[in-house]
């Protein structure tokens, strides 16, 4: 077992925002629920998979929903409704425990690697003494519920306890698949201001164990002290960061325009960069639905899903997240290798080229 300290944990935030590429939710938030949990004495303890006892409860709790603000129209239609104060995670975690008729559970598993999503888990296993697991079944952040190792191994996600701001909890039973669960869960999301607590995937260790990518909260911890190490030391974090994950720099460049929307529950949109340096006279696209899709080096295909594209900001050395551009800024994109688990025909039939857009079959990204 780990204690983590603040550094600790805001370098694994870091780690997990580059590597939730874009997506993720907002780093800033994140570390408000750190703060908040170390403000209030809780501890932060981190275990492996291993490490939890046979037949222990552990779950899988996460924020869904768009990463893009509302419209002025769309916050209207929330205007009238009342707002609890309380985080909706905690509400969902309590009637969690009353759904189950269990005191406590063990420990938490993140749904995604993420700035805030990873920060969501960590910040209620340490409300509630529990654990944090080394592990999640994503590897990066993921647009849905169905993109993970628990839908490729068949686990169940029901029951599903969902919360909102506004005080309602919604629990859905017998869903059939992460199919479906994405469906329904995405369904609240859009009526609860696009921001929805969940936690699923209730689970002994055991039937856990075998379904995560393991070490990956180790991993983002070691990226983000090595961006922060190279940001102190004024090294080139951009290389730094790429030789850390074991990637490499693909592109850098300025933006020269962007669009974001809301669809259907989730952030779309499209950034596009011009070529500085060893880049110039070169074009980059990257696609986005909530996380960054698919890039495009002078509108042909450079790399897929299920490769993560990260982007970072040149100047400051630290992960962008969408929507968040700028006209100008100096945007490095970073190519790190996908988690091997998404890389077989089950794993790109839900996560590889065709889920975003692109007619093509998966080529891992190589440095050109």
């Amino acid at each position: 077992m780990q204690i983590l300290n603040r550094e600790q944990l805001i370098d694994i935030l870091y780690g997990c925002a580059i590597l939730g590429t874009g997506g993720g939710g907002e780093l800033s938030e994140g570390i408000d629920y750190i703060d908040e949990a170390l403000a209030l004495g809780k501890t932060f303890k981190l275990i492996s998979a291993d490490e939890v006892p046979a037949g222990k409860l552990v779950c899988t709790p996460y924020i869904l929903g768009a990463i893009s603000p509302l419209t002025d129209t769309e916050e209207r239609a929330y205007a009238n409704l009342p707002r609890t104060g309380k985080h909706s995670i905690l509400a969902a975690y309590d009637r969690a425990l009353e759904y189950m008729d269990k005191e406590s559970i063990y420990g938490t598993i993140c749904c995604e690697l993420g700035g805030a999503n990873t920060a969501v888990s960590f910040y209620l296993a340490a409300m509630f003494d529990g654990y944090i697991i080394d592990a999640d079944p994503a590897g990066r952040a993921v647009p849905e519920i169905t993109h993970s190792t628990y839908y490729l191994n068949n686990l169940p996600a029901a029951p599903i306890i969902t919360a909102n701001e506004f005080g309602e909890c919604f629990i859905c039973e017998n869903v059939m698949d992460d199919l479906r669960a994405e469906t329904v869960v995405r369904a609240l999301a859009k009526i609860s201001r696009n921001d929805i607590a969940a936690i699923d995937h209730i689970l002994p260790i055991e039937q856990m164990k075998d379904a995560v990518i393991h070490g990956t909260i180790s991993k983002a911890l070691k990226l983000g002290r090595a961006m922060r190490e190279a940001n102190n030391s004024n090294e080139n974090t951009i290389n730094v960061v790429a030789e850390q994950g074991k990637g490499f720099v693909a592109f850098e460049g300025v933006v020269s325009e962007f669009e974001f929307k809301t669809l259907e529950g989730f952030t779309i949109g499209e950034v596009m960069l011009a070529g500085t340096g060893e880049f110039a006279g070169n074009s980059y696209k990257i696609t986005v639905k909530n996380e960054n899709m698919a890039a495009f080096l002078n509108g042909e295909v450079h790399v897929t899903i299920p490769d993560l594209i990260c982007c970072l900001n040149t100047q400051a050395g630290t992960p962008i997240t969408n929507p968040n551009y700028e006209i100008g800024m100096p945007v490095s994109v970073i190519i790190l290798p996908a988690p091997v688990e998404f890389t077989t025909p089950k794993g790109l039939s839900i996560f590889g080229p065709n889920y975003a857009g692109v007619e093509s079959d998966y080529r891992p990204a190589i440095k050109s």
